[in-house]
Parts: C-alpha cells; sequence; structure tokens
C-alpha cells in the first residue's frame, strides 16, 4: 500500500471528528458571505491542538516522576522531572503538535539509563498545561524560556530533544543562542507554511483566506513563518545536531529532515524505514542513537 501524503494524511487526521466536519461546512459558508470572520475562524482552529488536552490527561505518572506547573504567557507549561539524580546534566524533551509528554517516556528512560536526567517539557494547550490555543513561535518561546530557567536554577543543559513541529521550534530557539550543548530534531517539518496550505486545502479555503489567515498569525505572534525555515535557521545553530527523519512519515516529508541536514553545517543525518512518524519516538535504534549522541 502506498504512504499516504501529508494532506491526506492531515484530511484524515481532521475529518477524524463529526464536530471538525460540521466546522468545515461553517468555514466554508463565513468565506462566502463573512470573509474577515471566516479568517478570524480559521485562524482558531489552526491554533487549537488537535485531539483535546483532556484526551491526554487520564493516565497517571507514576514515580519516580514530579509534575512542576510553571505560568507562561497567557497559559502554562508542565515540567515531569525523576527525583533521583538532581544534578545530572538535563536533556529536555519536547512532544510535537497534538502530542503530550507521555510520547517521550521512552526516550526518557533510556538517557536516564545513560546517566543523564531526562526533563519532559509538555507545551501550552496539551496535556496538563494550560491554555487553548497555541503556535510554533509560541512554541519556540516556550523551550527557549525552560531552558533558560534550568539554566538559571544551576543545571547544565545537554540537550534539546524535540520531535516534530517542537522540533521546528528547537532548531529557531537554537539559532538564537538557547543554552544547549546539543540538538536532536526527530522527524521536523521545513516549512510551516506548508502546513497553512495542507490546512486550507483540507478545509476548501481559497488563497486569498489562506494568505489573510497566515498574516493574521505573523502579526499576532510577532514573527513571519518563512524565518523557522531551514534555510533561515540551520546557518545560524552552532551546536552539533543530529536529525532522524524516516522514509515512510507521512506528515512530515523525509525530504524536510533532510532539507535541515544541508542547511546545519557538520549535523548528522539518520534515515530510518517503516516506523512513520510516531513510531520513532520508541523505536530501539533511535533511542540508541539519540543517547550515544547525548551521552
Amino acid at each position: 500500500m502506498a504512504a499516504r501524503t501529508a494532506v491526506q494524511a492531515t484530511s484524515a487526521f481532521y475529518q477524524a471528528s463529526p464536530g471538525i466536519r460540521l466546522f468545515r461546512l461553517a468555514l466554508g459558508a463565513f468565506e462566502r458571505v463573512a470573509p474577515s470572520l471566516g479568517v478570524r475562524a480559521a485562524r482558531r482552529l489552526f491554533c487549537t491542538p488537535l485531539p483535546p488536552k483532556q484526551m491526554t490527561r487520564r493516565a497517571k505518572w507514576a514515580q519516580p516522576w514530579q509534575a512542576e506547573h510553571w505560568p507562561f504567557e497567557n497559559a502554562s507549561v508542565t515540567l515531569y522531572s525523576p527525583a533521583v539524580a538532581p544534578h545530572a546534566p538535563v536533556v529536555l524533551l519536547v512532544h510535537g503538535w497534538g502530542g503530550h509528554a507521555r510520547q517521550m517516556l521512552p526516550l526518557a528512560e533510556s538517557l536516564a539509563q545513560h546517566g543523564l536526567r531526562p526533563v519532559l517539557l509538555e507545551l501550552p494547550a496539551h496535556g496538563h498545561s494550560a491554555g487553548s490555543t497555541s503556535s510554533l513561535p509560541q512554541f519556540a518561546r516556550a523551550i527557549e524560556y525552560v531552558a533558560a530557567r534550568l539554566v538559571q536554577q544551576g543545571h547544565t543543559i545537554r540537550a534539546v530533544v524535540a520531535h516534530s513541529l517542537a522540533a521546528n521550534a528547537a532548531a529557531y530557539a537554537a539559532s538564537r543562542g538557547m543554552q544547549a550543548q546539543r540538538l536532536v530534531l526527530l522527524a521536523p517539518p521545513a516549512s510551516p507554511r506548508e502546513y497553512t496550505r495542507y490546512f486550507a486545502k483540507v478545509f476548501g479555503l481559497s488563497e486569498m483566506t489562506r494568505m489573510a489567515m497566515q498574516k493574521r498569525i505573523e502579526s499576532a505572534e510577532g514573527a513571519l513563518m518563512q524565518l523557522f525555515e531551514p534555510d533561515a535557521v540551520g546557518p545560524r545553530i552552532r551546536v552539533p545536531t543530529l536529525i532522524v527523519h524516516d522514509s515512510d512519515d507521512s506528515i512530515n516529508s523525509f525530504s524536510d529532515g533532510q532539507a535541515y541536514a544541508h542547511a546545519i553545517h557538520g549535523s548528522r543525518f539518520v534515515a530510518t524505514e517503516g516506523l512513520g512518524h510516531r513510531k520513532i519516538l520508541k523505536d530501539a535504534k533511535v533511542l540508541g542513537e539519540v543517547a550515544i549522541f547525548t551521552a
């Protein structure tokens, strides 16, 4: 069976919910009779992580994991860290859009076995963190803030390991001088603008509405989407970087990971097969590669 395209994967993601299908019809109506309202509604949906964070709150965190909630902007972030090895070098682990911290547990457990202190970050509007909407620029700000605060507390950030959209955000943060000795990008997307195109195609929005939505997001966040692309951030990343991407990833194209590898001087690229977008987070080979790179 042929792998799904990114548009097909995005469409399946949104069409799975009856409420979202209804919202699609409403967006089409707004676009025709009240274009400005349609742009505002499109932006709201685009910036709302799915599935809803309540679905990821049911699982309990067992010992030795301890949770901290830090206020951040108009929301919060949640950090999970072990009670043991408080002075070991920290590896900050960050989930992707619509994800949650538990997805990074296999990596965390592997890194702990190598004498490192994993700290799992749950971003605004995800998991147990406050907020209902978020964005790529906010992801980047949150990662920068948490890394800086951990350093202020006396920790050494051995590495930041981030998945999917958070990898895009972490690369941007690293290009701005984030205090981390190493960077690991797992299945990163190369272009946030492509996400707006997928979104517009799934919801049948015109290019005019898509562009207006993009400009509204950029003006609200104070950052242009093109500034997050590999060619913009890669040349400014000065720390050793590992990029892992699966050739069967239907969410973020394999070529996206290659784009980062080409843009970041001296980076190491590891290609996998048959894992797709999320199994990469618990594959034994990938866990080993990340552990060796960060240890």
